[in-house]
Order: C-alpha cells, then sequence, then structure tokens
C-alpha cells in the first residue's frame, strides 16, 4: 500500500478529470478488499467473518466500531448496524475501537469534497461523489469526523453482520444436519424447530469463520427492524459513570514515565537561546527534549511524575523568535479585511449576473452588512495527551485520536520504524471536535519515546498549552450586499468572505510537501450551498494569508458562515418587511425537505404567536453534512441580562438509526454554538494567544442553558449526518433573536461585547 502522501499528490486534485485519472491509477486498490486486521490477533476459539465481527467459542461476540468515541455515541450506533443483522441484542455484543487499518477506510468524509451542494444530485455532481468515494479507499483512509461515520458505516456494518450471519447459520446446518432454509435465529442461537434442537453462534463459530464469506446478502428492511430506529443503551456510559479507565489520561503501564511540553507560544517561531539546566537540575526529571516539527519548535520534558514535568517546563528559560503572522487581532483583523478589499477568490456560487443586477439597482432596494468572527480554540474537556513506547523495534502508542492511520503513518516516520511495526490504540477521547484529528500530541510523545530507552511515557499538556498550541477555527470576515425586488424579496445576492484557508494550513502541518491546489470550499460552506433559489447569487471565498494554525473545528467553515448567511438573510426579511420564517419557505420553495424543517420547527414553535413583553425569538436555518436543521431561539430581558430560555429545534436526517442519540447530539451542537456566540473568541498580542484556561475561555453553564425541543424527520431520500449539524444556525439565530428583543443588529461575534447575558 503507497503511504498516504504519494498517493494523495495524484488524488488531491481539483476537477473531476484529474481526480479521476488518479483513481484509475489505483483503481487496483479500489477494487480488492483490504486485509482482514483481525485475523492476526484472535484467541484461542475465536473467529473472525470480516473486519467488524469477531466470536468466541463461549459465544462473545464482539464488533469493532473503527470510529472515535468522543461522547457523540458512534460505537453504540455502529455496533447496533451489526446487531441488526446479525440478530442478536445489542447488550450481547462486546464493542471495541479495533487497530488502525486501511480496512477501516471512511469513504464519506471525502465523497461530499467536491464543490456541489449536498443537494444537487446530477450526473457531474454524483460522479465527483463517486470517484471522492474511491479516493477515501484507495488512501485507506480511516478517520471520524465530517459527520460521516454512519453515512459511511450504514452498508458496510450491516452486511458484515447479515455475512457472519450466513456464514454462522450454514456452519449450523452441517452440525445439526438440516438445510439451512430451514434454521432461525434469534438473539445468538440458532434453532432448528422441526427438531428442537440448536446451537450457540460460538458453538459453530469457528467452523464458520474458516468458510468463504457470502459473495451477496440480503438485508433487512425498515419495516423488519427490530434495533434499528429506536433508541439504545449507550455501550459507553457504564464505564464513564463508574470511572473506568478509558480515556487517554488515564492510560497506566509498567514502568511508565511521564512527560509534558513546552512549545514556542509564537506559532512556527524557533528558540533564540535557551536555558535547560535549572529544568534538568530538578527532582524527578529525567530528560529535556528538543522538538522541532511540523507542529512547531519547543521542548519535551521526561519526568518520573507528571508534577516534576510540569514544574520543569515551567522552569526552562528560552527567548523564542518573532510570529511570521500579524502580531495582534488588530493587524489580523486588518489582514482579513483588506483580502476582502483587494477582490479576486474563488466563485463557488455564481447564479445568474450578479453584476448586472446591481448595476442598476436603487439605493432604498439595496442591503449592505460586514461581518466578523474571532479565532475560537477547540477546549475538549481531556487536555491533549498520549502515550508511547518504542522498544525492540516497535512503537506502540495509546491516543485519544480520530485518525489512526495518518498518526500511524506520521509517528511510524518520527520513530524511525515501519508502519507494520507501529501500532496504535486509540483510547476513547474526552472530547474532540474536530481538534484530536491533529497529529502534534501523538508524535511529541513519539519524540520523547525515543528517548526513554524502551520505557512508555504518557505525556499529558497543561490546559494552558492545550489552548494556546491549538489548532483554531479561524477568523473570518464577509461582506455582504442584496438587492431587494418590489415584494421584498432578494432578486441578487453577492457575498465574499475571507479566512485562512484551513486545508492549506493542515497540509503544512501534516504533508508539507503537498500543495493545496485549487479553491478551498470550506471557506464559503454555510454560504454557497444553501437551498436558497435567488435569481442571481454569486458567493466568492477569499484566503486570506495569515499562518496562524486552522483546523476543523465542529462544522468547520459553517460554524461561522450559518452565522454570516442566515443574519443576512434576517436583515433582508427585515428591509423587505417580511417575516423571516415565511422568507424562507419562499426562498426554499423548491426544496421540499427545508420547507419541511421550516415549518416544522415553526409549529413547535409558535411562531408568529405575540410573546409577552420582554421576550423575544430568532430563527436560522443550515444545511450542513447532509442534514437541513432549523433553529428558533427564544431570548428574555431580565435585570441580569439576557437569558436564552428555549431552543426549538427540527432536522430533517433522512434516516434516523438512533433518535435518542441524535437528539442529544442536536442539543450539544446547539449548546457548542451558543457557548461561542455568547463569549468565546481566542485573541493575539505580540504574537501570541492571550488566553489560557476556562476562566477566559468558558463554555455555557448549566445554569445558563436553556430547555430544548427537538423534531427528527426523516423525509429526504439521503441519510444526514448528526455531529456537527446542530452548531451552525445556533449563533445566527440567538444574534436574530437578540435583534428582535432589542433593535441592535450585532454583526460580530462573540455577542457579549455589545450585550450582556444572564
Amino acid at each position: 500500500m503507497a503511504s498516504l502522501g504519494t498517493i494523495a499528490r495524484r488524488t488531491f486534485l481539483i476537477g473531476a478529470a484529474a481526480i479521476a485519472g488518479g483513481v484509475a491509477v489505483g483503481y487496483y486498490y479500489y477494487r480488492r478488499p483490504y486485509p482482514n486486521p483481525l485475523e492476526g490477533e484472535l484467541a484461542d476459539g475465536e473467529a473472525t467473518f470480516n473486519p467488524y465481527v469477531k466470536i468466541a467459542d463461549d459465544n462473545t461476540i464482539t464488533v469493532v466500531a473503527p470510529r472515535a468515541e468522543m461522547g457523540q455515541g458512534i460505537s453504540t450506533s455502529l455496533a447496533a448496524l451489526v446487531a441488526e443483522e446479525l440478530d442478536v441484542d445489542l447488550a450481547q455484543v462486546r464493542v471495541e475501537h479495533g487497530p488502525a487499518s486501511w480496512a477501516y477506510y471512511n469513504s464519506e468524509m471525502l465523497a461530499e469534497g467536491g464543490p456541489f451542494a449536498f443537494y444537487e444530485e446530477g450526473i457531474a455532481a454524483e460522479t465527483m461523489r463517486d470517484v471522492m468515494g474511491a479516493v477515501g479507499k484507495i488512501l485507506g483512509f480511516q478517520g471520524t469526523g465530517g459527520s460521516a461515520s454512519m453515512r459511511d458505516g450504514f452498508d458496510k456494518m450491516r452486511q458484515a453482520g447479515a455475512a457472519a450471519r450466513l456464514m454462522l447459520v450454514a456452519a449450523a446446518a452441517d452440525r445439526l444436519g438440516v438445510p439451512a432454509v430451514d434454521l432461525e435465529t434469534s438473539k445468538g442461537v440458532i434453532s432448528h424447530p422441526a427438531t428442537g434442537r440448536s446451537v450457540t453462534y460460538g458453538e459453530v463459530a469457528v467452523a464458520a469463520g474458516a468458510a468463504s464469506p457470502p459473495s451477496t446478502v440480503t438485508l433487512r428492511h425498515k419495516a423488519e427492524w427490530k434495533l434499528l430506529g429506536k433508541p439504545q443503551m449507550r455501550q459507553d456510559m457504564l464505564a464513564k459513570v463508574t470511572g473506568a479507565p478509558i480515556f487517554g489520561v488515564d492510560v497506566d503501564l509498567p514502568e511508565m514515565l511521564y512527560g509534558t511540553v513546552k512549545m514556542s507560544p509564537r506559532f512556527w517561531a524557533r528558540p533564540v537561546k535557551a536555558d535547560l539546566s535549572k529544568a534538568e537540575k530538578m527532582p524527578g526529571v529525567v530528560k529535556i527534549v528538543p522538538i522541532d516539527t511540523t507542529y512547531g519548535s519547543g521542548f519535551g520534558v521526561i519526568a518520573e511524575n507528571s508534577w516534576a514535568a510540569f514544574k520543569a517546563a515551567e522552569a526552562i528559560e528560552v527567548e523564542w523568535g518573532a510570529a511570521e503572522y500579524p502580531p495582534d487581532s488588530a493587524a489580523i483583523e486588518k489582514a482579513l479585511q483588506d483580502a476582502l478589499a483587494a477582490g479576486g477568490g474563488s466563485v463557488l456560487r455564481d447564479d445568474g449576473d450578479v453584476d448586472t443586477a446591481f448595476a442598476d439597482a436603487p439605493r432604498e432596494r439595496i442591503v449592505e452588512a460586514d461581518y466578523a468572527v474571532p479565532y475560537l480554540a477547540h477546549a475538549c474537556m481531556e487536555p491533549m495527551n498520549a502515550t508511547a513506547r518504542l522498544k525492540d523495534g516497535v512503537l506502540d502508542i495509546w491516543s485519544p485520536n480520530q485518525m489512526p492511520t495518518i498518526t500511524r503513518q506520521l509517528c511510524a516516520g518520527l520513530a524511525g520504524v515501519t508502519q507494520d511495526k507501529t501500532n496504535v490504540h486509540t483510547t476513547y477521547l474526552g472530547g474532540g471536535f474536530g481538534r484530536r484529528g491533529e497529529m502534534d500530541y501523538s508524535m511529541f510523545a513519539t519524540l520523547l519515546a525515543r528517548e526513554a530507552a524502551g520505557r512508555p511515557v504518557k505525556v499529558v499538556w497543561t490546559r494552558e498549552e492545550d489552548i494556546r498550541h491549538d489548532v483554531y477555527r479561524p477568523a473570518a470576515a464577509g461582506r455582504f450586499q442584496a438587492r431587494l425586488g418590489e415584494d421584498g424579496l432578494p432578486v441578487a445576492i453577492d457575498m465574499r468572505i475571507a479566512s485562512p484557508s484551513t486545508i492549506a494550513s493542515t497540509l503544512r502541518r501534516t504533508f508539507p510537501s503537498l500543495p493545496a491546489a485549487g479553491p478551498d470550499k470550506t471557506i464559503t460552506e454555510g454560504s454557497h450551498d444553501q437551498p436558497y433559489t435567488v435569481p442571481n447569487y454569486r458567493v466568492t471565498a477569499i484566503p486570506a494569508a495569515v499562518s496562524v494554525p486552522v483546523g476543523f473545528w465542529r462544522s468547520v467553515g459553517n460554524s461561522y458562515n450559518g452565522f454570516f448567511h442566515e443574519s443576512f438573510m434576517d436583515e433582508i426579511a427585515a428591509s423587505g418587511k417580511i417575516d423571516p420564517v415565511e422568507m424562507r419557505r419562499k426562498l426554499m420553495a423548491d426544496y421540499p425537505a427545508a420547507v419541511k424543517v421550516v415549518d416544522k420547527v415553526a409549529e413547535m414553535s409558535k411562531w408568529g404567536e405575540a410573546l409577552p413583553a420582554g421576550k423575544a425569538r430568532g430563527f436560522a436555518f443550515t444545511l450542513s453534512f447532509g442534514s437541513w436543521v432549523g433553529e428558533i431561539v427564544q431570548v428574555a430581558d431580565t435585570p441580569e441580562g439576557i437569558r436564552i430560555e428555549k431552543v426549538w429545534i427540527a432536522a430533517d436526517v433522512g434516516t434516523a438509526i438512533d433518535p435518542g442519540i441524535i437528539e442529544a447530539q442536536l442539543t450539544s451542537g446547539a449548546v457548542f454554538g451558543l457557548s461561542a456566540a455568547v463569549g468565546q473568541e481566542i485573541t493575539f498580542a505580540d504574537g501570541m494567544v492571550e488566553q489560557s484556561n476556562f476562566h477566559d475561555f468558558d463554555a455555557m453553564r448549566i445554569f445558563q442553558c436553556p430547555t430544548f425541543e427537538v423534531a427528527i424527520l426523516e423525509n429526504y431520500h439521503r441519510m444526514g449526518g448528526v455531529g456537527e449539524v446542530g452548531t451552525p444556525p445556533a449563533a445566527p439565530a440567538l444574534a436574530n433573536a437578540v435583534f428582535a428583543l432589542t433593535g441592535k443588529r450585532i454583526r460580530r461575534l462573540p455577542l457579549n461585547k455589545e450585550v450582556g447575558f444572564a
């Protein structure tokens, strides 16, 4: 298998023809199945049927759910897909993440990577999806992100369960000497009703696992589902509420050493001079290790305990070089504004003739607005950490990560071993939100393990190091213009959005030899791909040359474009004297799934009914990651400030696998977005991040959170994602509610710069 970097050079090119050429080169990889990684690690009496299912002779059933469990419930839902077709209760199943392996590629993470909106289904759009999905397999791209895990696993894992069941039934038929068609399965038992005889799955597992898998399987129709479509008991919950050692920070190995890092507070800057003598002499310190990677430069500390490592890191005296980017927030904002003013950029949507539509527009029919958002940190509750051991030519990494195969590849290179001598043990994640798709914490642990003489080193970052060395949600700025028709509806919209490129920044850190070819659609996703029909509609993405590291933050570009797009739509409605919900109905009339979501959330909230004095509501809609989501936020004016009282959410996810988990993710995503909207920002001074902990980068607390009412719809014919889709509409719905309450149109986040919140 070629390395990711090698294949990516020929596949991550812009344009269907170029990508198709890459797929043609890798066609062999696309057609052949990857080896089953479970075959080499089976215990006595245990059989595997495919990369997702193991069954032992004691009837222990293990399902490999190869996506990172970070609280979103994916280990439960993926296991339920297998259990449904295997015909067992979910309680009978043990769930593991499994090893890093190309067999667990996630094609859906890349399938929507083309320039087409989710609702576009023409030949070009479908071809691009097929090609990009194939690229995911060619790369063996195992990852958790893009709200893609269920969409990717929906067929794969049901087929795995169905194939295993057929193989078990065939083995039971041989054992009992009866035709397979006369056998029935239920809860891990295969029975022959005519004679009353039966065998368990475990009794025939080894024989069944030795047989060839079926070439085709028939999956249960939705009407036949026993588990899917219903709330299930979370598979991860017992371990969490009992404090089981399941997270990266819980790893405990014999002869453990402990470590931390002290990286340059100015990204990409190297030390000018350093004095390590005080740190090296401190009790418990084993070694100070210089670090110089694609993620930056600094020092790692190896010690006999974590406290010694933390104190030694504080004692390192170092003068750092200057920042290569604008040194403070004001200068960064100027760079964004200069990018907007300079013209150019990549047009991601260009309907009609926008310039002509604006050419003769009377001034009173023009709506203009500038919007801006700050950098944001991920601020996972569990700080970045990883444990690594390099012993006898084998590298083991215990890492709460979202990208096991890339982690394996990059860490193997640092350790000087091959990938087949590198084992990535993916633990539970104490929050991810895209941050643990990065490699820095695993790479740093690997570098320290190289200096530990075969002993494992658990490297845990301080909270301050975590906040100040994130890969941030980028700051962004937008310039928006609309022309209204005689009926108050927009006849032309022009959106220009400037932001640092997430794709270019990510490649610099992970595969710096790869050019970031073509436009970065994440700059405008959530604006250029929304289901609004306006005769003249243009959206332009402008990459801003600010090299502060930026990365994938929950809902990526949708997180700020939801605010930009839906706040501006609210401005258009206000200027046109149209109810904001009614305007959405008219502009999205060509997309029934969108209208049904708008209708549902309006019905739930009794939109249009008079509210008591001092209360107001705001509406927003965003299509992201394949799900159509409308949110209405109700606020109240109180002596303590504006209180967010209630949020209504309607979401069409196409097919709902577990309504309980979906509701939890929608509310979680909304709280995440509201937290950012109310008070979060990352600012810079002298090239350094000013925030350091939860005291100055906090999330909403329980007493601040609203009540929620959620409706889950299944109207659209394609499945959507869930983990991120509640976030984009939250900020604009709140901002629009604040406008309805106060008359103040706030175009810059966080909102607490201009209004107070209770």
